[in-house]
């Protein structure tokens, strides 16, 4: 048993795929609100990669970050670069227009734990 869900998954992700292309989300939360801050892709070909190694890779971003999401860039492994920057590029955009996306990805905390994304619920006006 390893101490973090992002342990298991990277794991149980590299038995299946003997390297894979990961896309990753920073996200702020706070306020109601999920907000995407920056972007990238790690090509991961060995699974002694841990969390306190990803943390210090994602600080390195200069961005304080609350949450990440993580995906496969694809089903086939690992991509070449320019395929993983165009899958990254269309992810964020979608990710603009649908935070819900976030279900389908791996949604951590700083803890690597994973979250849950659920539906908001309404909420009323508030007057002053």
């Amino acid at each position: 048993m390893n101490e973090t869900d992002f342990d298991d998954w990277v794991q149980q992700t590299f038995a299946e795929t003997q390297g894979f292309t990961m896309l990753i989300v920073l996200l702020g939360i706070g306020d109601g609100r999920i907000d995407l801050l920056r972007s990238a892709y790690l090509h991961v070909i060995g699974d002694e990669i841990r969390w306190p190694d990803m943390t210090a890779y994602l600080d390195g971003s200069g961005v304080a970050w609350d949450a990440v999401v993580l995906f496969r860039a694809g089903r086939e492994g690992l991509v070449k670069d320019d395929i993983a920057r165009d899958r990254l590029d269309q992810l964020v955009r979608a990710m603009n227009g649908d935070r819900t996306l976030i279900r389908d990805g791996e949604f951590l905390n700083r803890d690597g734990l994973r979250l849950r994304l659920d539906d908001a619920e309404p909420q009323p006006p508030i007057l002053n």
